[in-house]
């Protein structure tokens, strides 16, 4: 007599298999990452006259401003990697006048950054003790620790768009690209614009000999007010004069960013390059060399 096994377990734990992989697929379907479509690619200018004319525009309505955060600085010392986090404050006021302090090892002005008219600085007070400054007009256009003021001006929103004669526009991507070239023809700086809003994003700096002396990246964008946008994410990396290793990076982000007014008296404090004394090492800078002077 045949026995008859009763399937109707197997069949149920079959059915519960089932459902249960099902249920798994569905979960799994359900976190995968949506499907995005890529980004179209939107015309750019057709000239430089245009492209140049926006930034003329954007440069006008950029005012006085103050603002707050917090300044990541890697750099080296003695040969040595270092890393500082603290607390800054910028005041800007366009075109030529940006000062930042920067709280370092408890010192509220560790860390001085300025420029003017006609000169830019550098003052480092914990441990290094040294002093740095130069005047513009004795620089090449894009050499050594020049690059650092210059650029912070230039992701403000102050970018020098004169000479029209020396830019050329070619596209990248979602970019527009405008390079700028010495009388001598050489590559001097390339800013990278979205065509999406037509903001700066990227502003490369070159060396005499054509290398990428200094980087500046620009992210998150404030409208401090109508059409005055500044960003509050500011990244720059300076090269070495061969474009090899990093010497030193700063990245800041800015918590707060809000129109400012200055009175003579308060210009004139800020905007002033600081005495020498009390620091132990200072340097002028000439064509991007530093060069030692008596204290």
């Amino acid at each position: 007599m045949l026995k008859i096994q009763n399937s109707k377990p197997k069949i149920s734990r079959r059915l519960n298999l089932y459902f249960a992989w099902s249920i798994l697929l569905l979960i799994v379907a359900g976190c995968a990452p949506e499907k995005r479509e890529p980004e179209p690619v939107l015309p750019g200018k057709k000239s430089v006259a245009e492209a140049l004319s926006v930034l003329r525009s954007r440069s006008q309505h950029t005012g006085p401003l103050k603002g707050n955060g917090q300044c990541l600085w890697r750099y080296y010392s003695n040969g040595k990697p270092r890393t500082e986090n603290f607390a800054v404050k910028i005041w800007v006021n366009p075109p030529t006048e940006v000062y930042l302090q920067g709280d370092v090892a408890f010192n509220p002005r560790g860390l001085v950054l300025g420029s003017n008219a006609s000169e830019f600085w550098l003052l480092i007070k914990p441990e290094v003790g040294s002093y740095s400054w130069g005047k513009w007009s004795e620089q090449d256009s894009s050499s050594g620790l020049m690059v650092v003021p210059k650029s912070l001006d230039e992701a403000l929103g102050i970018v020098e768009v004169a000479d029209e004669k020396s830019w050329s526009l070619s596209g990248e991507g979602a970019f527009d690209v405008l390079v700028r070239r010495s009388d001598k023809g050489r590559i001097v700086k390339k800013i990278y614009i979205h065509r999406r809003d037509y903001l700066v994003r990227r502003i490369v700096y070159f060396d005499v000999n054509g290398k990428v002396v200094a980087v500046a990246e620009l992210d998150k964008y404030k409208e401090v007010s109508k059409e005055f946008f500044v960003p509050t994410v500011i990244g720059i990396v300076m090269h070495g004069g061969d474009g090899g290793d990093n010497l030193a990076s700063i990245k800041l982000n800015l918590a707060s960013v809000k129109p400012e007014s200055f009175t003579e008296k308060r210009r004139n404090i800020l905007f002033t390059r600081p005495e020498t004394k009390g620091y132990k090492q200072i340097y002028r800078i000439i064509n991007g060399r530093m060069i030692e002077q008596p204290k």
